[in-house]
């Protein structure tokens, strides 16, 4: 006699049936140039030219250093944004964690940009640099990112070896003393969400970690970059012991959705790290889309996308200067 156990099997589709395809029409902005655009992706040495020239234009506005290497010995440029003054608090935003993420970098970039431009012109952004500072790591994880320029699209983790195995690299959203190897995490080195070999294991994330707890005193907010789904999580996504729930807002151009993180458990995030470090206003952006191209995002959609998520920014960013006392 045989004993059949039977397990409801969700129903699934297929988002992309041509992954060759949408690979290649990611590429579809109007500005095919070797020199850095905007609205189209730019590889890592162009995005570090960018940052230079940017810097040059505006040295009373932004200012650079270098707050550690990856794992393959490549610096970590940190961005300052904001008008010299005494006692000022700050808002730490970074993207690119994930490799693959490519609209991540892209925004980061998009709003230094606006930042610098509008300054003068713009009466809350002016206000915003004027009273705060922003720290802006345009890209975490820099040898990752290159890895998908030069060698997989589709990859996630950092370059980092694993002791016995020949798995390559560790989830630097996983990698976070926060609930860490828990929901959402595996164990596993060639699993995509390995959490590493402890926390903080990665150069990048230890880097990130180290500046924030040295400037736990002026952090106002923690804002980190990702894609895709179109959301904004807040914490936890360690922990079932908070009630996950869902509100929609429409005071934005498109509908924003926040999520508390139970509904998509992920251990090690360097949200809710930054949050238990006491950073109240702690978020992850999940930007465009829903799943139509995920992480292959086509490059008409870089500026829509950087617009409507720079209003979100500046949204949050005025709130926590008026709610900084």
């Amino acid at each position: 006699m045989f004993l059949f156990t039977l397990f409801m099997v969700p129903s699934c589709r297929v988002l992309i049936d041509n992954l060759q395809a949408a690979l290649d029409a990611q590429f579809d902005s109007q500005a095919r140039t070797a020199s850095h655009s905007y609205v189209k992706y730019n590889n890592w040495n162009t995005v570090k030219s960018r940052i230079y020239h940017i810097i040059t234009l505006n040295p009373d506005l932004v200012s650079r250093s270098v707050i550690g290497k990856t794992y393959e010995g490549r610096p970590m440029y940190l961005l300052k944004l904001g008008k010299n003054g005494a006692n000022k608090k700050a808002i730490f935003m970074d993207c690119g964690f994930h490799a693959r993420e490519w609209i991540s970098p892209a925004f980061c970039q998009w709003f230094v940009k606006e930042a610098v431009e509008t300054y003068g012109k713009d009466s809350v952004m002016t206000t915003l640099l004027d009273k705060l500072d922003f720290y802006v790591l345009p890209v975490v994880n820099i040898d990752g990112y290159v890895y998908t320029w030069t060698n997989d699209r589709m990859w996630r983790k950092t370059r980092s070896k694993n002791a016995g195995t020949t798995c390559i690299g560790t989830d630097p959203n996983r990698n976070f003393d926060a609930g860490w190897c828990t929901l959402g995490a595996s164990d596993y080195p060639c699993s995509s969400t390995y959490c590493g070999s402890a926390p903080e294991s990665e150069k990048e994330t230890k880097a990130l970690a180290d500046f924030i707890r040295e400037h736990l005193s002026t952090i106002k907010a923690y804002l980190t970059i990702h894609s895709y789904s179109q959301l904004l999580l807040f914490p936890y996504s360690y922990t079932y012991n908070f009630i996950s729930h869902l509100m929609c807002s429409y005071s934005f151009p498109v509908k924003l959705c926040l999520i508390s993180s139970p509904t998509d458990p992920a251990a090690g995030g360097s949200d809710d790290w930054a949050y238990d470090q006491g950073i109240k206003y702690s978020f992850t952006f999940e930007l465009r889309d829903t799943g139509r191209y995920g992480f292959l995002l086509p490059e008409s959609q870089i500026k829509p996308t950087c617009e409507e998520t720079f209003l979100a920014v500046k949204y949050i960013a005025n709130y926590v200067l008026e709610h900084l006392y």
